[in-house]
C-alpha cells in the first residue's frame, strides 16, 4: 500500500499545530498505519481506497477534520481558462481520454517539489495501475502557449528534449534508449503511432504514458502549471485530475478549467461537481453497531468527514460529497465515514444475543490438509483477488473467452469479472516479483465462479487448487511428478488424458481426473506456452497445474 512521508512541520505550516506525540496517537484513528517517524518526519501508510489522502495536503484537509478545526465541504473555485485541448482520433486506439487544467499561484520550494512527485507516482499506482490506465503530466505553463493538441505521431517524427536528456529523441528512440521509456515502452510500443502533448507551436509537452518533456519541467520557481491526465478509462482520468487540482486548492492554488474538444463531443475539465447520496440512520447504527446515532449526529460526523449533509427526515440524511472523494460508491462507504469520525474504539462492545458453539467447516478442514501438502512439497501460499479482467483471464492466457460472471459497475477496468481459473492471479504475482530468486513455486487455493451452459447459465461456485513452477529447467515431468504427488497424499486416484489447452505447450500438457471417497477432482497441467510466458513479461520457464475439487 502507499505511504508518504512528510515533516511535521509541513501540517504545521498547513495549520495544524499539534504535538508529535498526539499526532501519532491520532492518525491512525483516521484509518491510517504508521510506518516509521523520528523527531522531524513520519511515514504513513494509507489504503488504497483513499488516494486523496496521498499528498500531506490531502492528509491536512482529512485531519483537520477529524479533529474539527474545520469541517464541511471543501469548495474550491474553479474559473475558466478559455483555453482548450483538441483530441486526434488517432489516440483513440491507443489512450483516448484526456482531462487539462491549469493552476496558478503553486508553490514547489523547500521539499514541496518532491512530495508533488511521489504524490503523482503513487496516483500513477493506486488509480493507474502503473500508467496503463492513467498517467499523469505536470508542467510549467508559462514555457508554452495554447491552444493544445492531442495527437498520435508516427514512430520516428516530431522529436524532443525528454526529461533528463539534453538531446532530441525520436518516440521510438525514447522507449528503446531512455531508461523510462525502456521501464513503460509495453504499454504503447504495439501500436503504430505514440501519442504526444503539443502546443499551439509545437512543442512538446509529453509522451504520455512515458515521460515529459525537458521544456516544461518543473523547478522550486515554477508558479503556474498545466496539468495533464490521460488513459484508457475516462472515469479514473477524471477522478485522477479532480484529485490533483483539489490536492493543490488546498494550499492556495487557482483552478483553471479548459476544454478538452473530442470529434463528436467537447467537456469541461475538470468538473468539481459534487455527488449526492443519502444515508440512513437506522442503517448507519445496524452496520455500526453498538451506536444509537440520530439524525443529527450523522450530519456532524459527515461535516466531520469534509462531507456536506442536509437532514431530510429523522431517518435519513443527504450527503453531499466533494469530487476528490472517488472512493464512495454505496451507502456502506459513507457509514465507513461516520464510523470513522465516531472513534471506533468509542463504539460499546456488546455480546451476541444468541449462543452457540462453533465447529470448523468441513472444507477448511480439507482445505488445511491441502495447504500442509503443499507446503510440504516446498510450496509458497498465495492469495489473489476473486476479481480480475478478461484480458488477463483469458486474451494473456491464450484462451478463449467464455460466458462468465461480470462485475455491473467497475471501480476499475482491472476488475471487471469473477475469476473462473486462478492460474492467471498467479502468473500476475510471478510478473510482479520477477526479480526474486529462483526457483519460485506458489500456490493458490480459492473460490471460482463460473456460469454453466447446461443449467442454463447459473452460477456455479467451486473451489480450486492451483500452483506454478518457475526456474531454468522446469519441464513436462516435474510437474506430473507434482501433480501425482498431491493427489496421492490427499487420497486420490489419477488418470491423465491428452489435453488440448492452449495454455500450455502443444503434447506437453495433459487433462488429470481422480476420485477418493468424498468425491472427485477435475484438471489440467504442463508446459505454460512461450507466448503465456511472454504475455507476462516472463523470462524462465513456468510449469502449473490447476484441480477443481468436487463433492459427492
Amino acid at each position: 500500500m502507499p505511504v508518504i512521508t512528510f515533516k511535521y512541520q509541513d501540517l504545521k505550516d498547513l495549520g495544524i499545530d499539534m504535538e508529535k506525540d498526539e499526532l501519532i496517537d491520532t492518525l491512525p484513528m483516521m484509518s491510517s498505519d504508521i510506518e516509521d517517524f523520528d523527531d522531524e518526519e513520519i511515514k504513513v501508510e494509507f489504503f488504497p481506497n483513499r488516494p486523496d489522502n496521498l499528498s500531506v495536503e490531502g492528509v491536512a484537509r482529512s485531519f483537520k477534520g477529524f479533529i474539527g478545526q474545520e469541517i464541511g465541504f471543501p469548495d474550491y473555485e474553479v474559473v475558466e481558462s478559455g483555453e482548450y485541448v483538441t483530441v486526434d482520433s488517432d489516440v483513440a486506439e491507443i489512450r483516448p481520454y484526456i482531462g487539462f487544467a491549469k493552476i496558478d499561484n503553486v508553490d514547489f520550494t523547500g521539499d514541496k517539489l518532491k512530495y508533488i512527485m511521489d504524490f503523482q507516482e503513487n496516483l500513477h499506482w493506486v488509480i493507474g495501475r502503473d500508467r496503463k490506465k492513467v498517467a499523469i503530466g505536470i508542467h510549467n505553463a508559462d514555457v508554452v502557449e495554447a491552444p493544445f493538441n492531442y495527437i498520435a505521431t508516427p514512430k520516428d517524427a516530431n522529436a524532443f528534449v525528454p526529461l533528463e536528456k539534453d538531446t532530441e529523441m525520436t518516440p521510438q528512440e525514447i522507449l528503446t534508449e531512455h531508461d523510462k521509456g525502456k521501464d513503460y515502452a509495453h504499454l504503447i510500443e504495439d501500436f503504430d503511432k505514440y501519442p504526444l502533448i503539443l502546443d499551439k507551436d509545437n512543442n512538446v509537452l509529453s509522451m504520455p504514458p512515458i515521460i515529459n518533456g525537458e521544456l516544461t519541467k518543473i523547478k522550486e520557481d515554477t508558479h503556474n502549471i498545466i496539468v495533464d491526465v490521460t488513459g484508457t478509462d475516462e472515469r479514473a482520468v477524471n477522478q485522477a485530475l479532480n484529485i490533483i487540482c483539489s490536492s493543490f486548492a488546498e494550499v492556495g492554488g487557482q483552478i483553471k478549467s479548459m476544454e478538452v474538444k473530442y470529434e463528436d463531443k467537447t467537456i469541461t475539465t475538470p468538473d468539481l461537481t459534487p455527488q449526492e447520496m443519502n444515508v440512513h440512520v437506522d442503517t448507519a447504527n445496524k452496520l455500526i453497531g453498538g451506536t444509537s446515532l440520530t439524525a443529527e449526529d450523522i450530519k456532524e460526523l459527515l461535516l466531520k468527514a469534509r462531507f456536506d449533509a442536509e437532514i431530510l427526515n429523522d431517518n435519513e440524511v443527504k450527503a453531499i460529497i466533494p469530487a476528490y472523494r472517488v472512493d464512495i460508491l454505496h451507502e456502506v462507504d459513507i457509514v465507513e465515514n461516520i464510523a470513522v469520525q465516531y472513534h471506533i474504539n468509542s463504539v460499546e462492545a456488546k455480546l451476541p444475543d444468541i449462543n452457540t458453539v462453533a465447529y470448523e467447516n468441513n472444507w477448511f478442514k480439507s482445505e488445511a490438509t491441502i495447504r500442509e501438502v503443499m507446503i510440504s512439497l516446498g510450496f509458497q501460499e498465495v492469495m489473489s483477488l476473486m476479481l480480475t479482467n478478461e484480458e488477463a483471464h483469458y486474451e494473456k492466457m491464450n484462451q478463449e473467452e467464455k460466458p462468465h460472471v461480470q462485475v455491473a459497475r467497475p471501480i476499475t477496468i482491472d476488475r471487471t469479472m469473477i475469476r473462473t481459473s486462478l492460474i492467471n492471479s498467479l502468473m500476475e504475482f510471478l510478473e510482479d516479483n520477477k526479480h526474486e530468486d529462483l526457483p519460485q513455486k506458489i500456490f493458490e487455493i480459492g473460490d471460482v465462479l463460473y456460469l454453466d451452459d447446461s443449467k442454463e447459465n447459473k452460477t456455479v461456485s467451486s473451489k480450486k487448487l492451483a500452483a506454478l513452477v518457475c526456474h531454468s529447467t522446469a519441464n513436462f515431468t516435474e510437474i506430473k511428478s507434482i501433480v501425482t504427488s498431491v493427489l496421492s497424499n490427499l487420497g486420490y486416484t489419477m488418470e491423465i488424458s491428452d489435453s488440448e489447452n492452449k495454455t500450455f505447450i502443444e503434447g506437453r500438457a495433459a487433462d488429470v481426473t481422480g476420485e477418493a471417497k468424498n468425491g472427485t477432482v477435475k484438471g489440467f497441467f504442463g508446459e505454460v506456452s512461450p507466448e503465456v510466458i511472454t504475455n507476462f513479461t516472463l523470462e524462465y520457464p513456468v510449469i502449473a497445474f490447476e484441480i477443481e475439487f468436487i463433492n459427492k
